[in-house]
């Protein structure tokens, strides 16, 4: 099978997002007057749940809608600010990964089910290398869910079997392998020693996993 594109997740698998967000969302309680703490065990379950609003709400199911909804846009901005102050970097192996399938003619997408300006704020001028950027307000239903993965093969025109997903989480897995996918999986800080069940190799980071190795693993 010829490999024509890769589809990204972003936090924990393009960058290690997830300890910049848990501290964004701190500094964001405690400007809103909350007393709440999200230490990094408590952080690490909340991560079962996809999507920021919905942590909030896994974690105080009485918070109200308006609170929820000031409490990531503020968190929200935070977060660009680190982004933007150079506080996140890609992983390793990412940016050689991604020039390597670009000289190849292998196309290129983002699969996340985090919020849009999350991740333009990461991708920066990076914007420009993928075809299709699949964000959480373009879905209705997140990760473990495939329907984000859905949309983005839908929009690039392509069945499963053409691509290759890389994620960091189980959530992840269990949505690319729902929508048909094979996944690769790089294990980030706050998923490492996850169940990866369905997952065609697990990798603690892509540093060395060349395109050639991924073609290997799709075949």
């Amino acid at each position: 099978m010829t490999l024509s594109a890769l589809i990204f997740d972003v936090d924990g698998t393009l960058a290690e997002t997830e300890e910049a967000h848990r501290h964004a969302f701190i500094l964001a309680f405690g400007q809103m007057g909350l007393n709440w703490n999200w230490p990094p065990r408590l952080y690490r379950k909340l991560l079962k749940v996809s999507g920021g609003r919905e942590r909030i709400l896994a974690f105080d199911p009485d918070a109200s809608p308006e609170l929820v909804a000031a409490l990531h846009r503020r968190k929200t901005e935070i977060y660009t600010d680190m982004v933007d102050s150079g506080r996140v970097t890609l992983r390793p192996g990412i940016e050689s990964l991604i020039a390597e399938a670009r000289g190849a003619g292998v196309r290129l997408a983002i699969a996340s089910t985090t919020s849009r300006a999350n991740v333009i704020a990461l991708l920066g001028h990076r914007r420009e290398w993928f075809e299709v950027v699949a964000c959480g307000e373009d879905t209705t239903r997140k990760k473990p869910d495939p329907q984000v993965y859905t949309l983005v093969l839908n929009r690039m025109g392509l069945a499963a079997s053409d691509c290759l997903a890389l994620e960091d989480s189980s959530n992840g897995v269990r949505a690319a392998c729902a929508a048909g996918l094979g996944v690769v999986v790089s294990e980030s800080m706050y998923t490492a020693g996850d169940d990866f069940s369905g997952a065609l190799a697990v990798f603690p980071n892509l540093g060395g996993v060349g395109l050639e190795r991924l073609r290997q693993l799709h075949s």
